[in-house]
């Protein structure tokens, strides 16, 4: 333990918990990235975009280019008073460093930066190219983010052939789980429209809530998909609904509601969204709907990137990891759609977004070697 405490990625990870860079800000977190990587002879590029700072820097100009991706940005950390010890200084305790971001993912881009010095000291005539893109937009709207840094690349055809995504994707321990996709993610927007009335005189009323309830049940009842052979079945799940204006014998005018589906690569947006369209055209009410796209569903079938992030775990561990689909949304979704091969490769995500968020110390340790090693099977 003592001698992790000493180790460079710690040291660093360190350094960036001090910086307390929640959403939009970056805190100058990327700034002390780029000082470690121009030494190494990258090119670091900030691009801004609204609020947003974004680093794409790279060293080599051939192909294949492979590319850790992460973020600096954090959540909130909440009433402070909540947390054991103050948020934005890293404090260790037993086998445990804490502080906003140890987890998700200062660790992840403490470790990739690290791995990154320690193979161009043994390998600085690697073949190909290394990348890391960075934002400090990925806890909020992830609209001015690692989105805009792609269209970006894509414009001036700088394409990445394998990503790897430092965001905490181990389950139980380190390296038990690597994502090779992640669901779609469809958010609808609803707006039900009636006529108020009062309760004893239905007839010359219209409750909108009446009118939504059966749609409601068709939605619920619907077997969406069985899922397939990389992603469980597509989810429907509704997350807000409001109507009424406060008085028992009133039916209201108006009824607003949210749904989210995660859905499977049986799907796309636009499919998705015609088969909801159809349940409600198919009853006689008026509504409104209006949807949010967060990303489409992606995949990384197996081959040379998957090869050698199993080859590494399991060097490492003794195990092969576990390949899943699963959790929320990444900014995976904005990396593939060019044609990427997307992993996601990370400490464990028990305490993330929580008070006293931590990370093991030697898990920061072992998850640079396993980030080096993957370095050297593909370059």
């Amino acid at each position: 333990m003592i001698d992790d405490l000493a180790q460079p990625e710690i040291e660093l990870l360190c350094d960036l918990i001090r910086r307390a860079s929640i959403t939009p800000d970056d805190a100058g977190c990327q700034q002390l990235l780029i000082d470690r990587l121009e030494v190494l002879g990258f090119k670091a590029e900030t691009m801004i975009f609204g609020e947003v700072r974004n680093l794409w820097a790279r060293r080599g100009t051939e192909s294949p280019l492979l590319c850790f991706a992460g973020h600096t940005d954090v959540v909130p950390p909440g009433d402070v008073s909540d947390w054991s010890t103050d948020p934005f200084e890293p404090a260790f305790s037993g086998e445990l460093l804490y502080g906003r971001g140890a987890a998700d993912m200062k660790s992840g881009l403490a470790a990739m930066t690290v791995a990154i010095e320690q193979f161009l000291a043994e390998n600085s005539e690697h073949k190909g190219s290394i990348a890391l893109l960075i934002t400090s937009d990925e806890e909020g709207r992830a609209r001015d983010g690692t989105l805009k840094v792609m269209e970006t690349l894509m414009a001036r055809d700088e394409k990445i052939d394998w990503c790897v995504i430092g965001e905490p994707s181990s389950e139980k321990s380190l390296g038990d789980l690597v994502r090779i996709g992640r669901r779609g993610s469809l958010s609808g927007m609803l707006t039900v429209n009636g006529v108020q009335g009062h309760v004893a005189y239905p007839q010359l009323a219209d409750n909108p809530i009446r009118r939504f309830s059966p749609v409601l049940a068709e939605l619920h009842e619907i077997e969406w998909d069985a899922g397939n052979e990389f992603f469980p079945p597509t989810s429907f799940q509704v997350v807000d609904i409001e109507s009424g204006i406060g008085a028992p014998n009133v039916t209201p005018a108006e009824l607003t509601a949210r749904f989210n589906f995660r859905y499977s690569t049986e799907w796309n947006h636009a499919s998705l969204k015609k088969r909801v369209h159809e349940v409600f055209d198919a009853h006689d009410i008026d509504y409104e709907l209006n949807w949010h796209l967060s990303g489409e569903p992606f995949l990384t079938e197996p081959g040379t990137l998957i090869n050698a992030v199993v080859q590494s775990v399991t060097e490492h561990v003794g195990n092969a990891p576990e390949l899943s689909t699963g959790g929320g949304t990444s900014d995976g979704r904005f990396i593939s759609p060019a044609g990427t091969d997307v992993v996601e490769l990370g400490p464990v995500n028990a305490s993330i977004h929580k008070i006293d968020e931590h990370v093991r110390v030697a898990d920061v340790v072992q998850l640079t070697s396993m980030y080096r090693r993957l370095i050297e099977l593909l370059l």
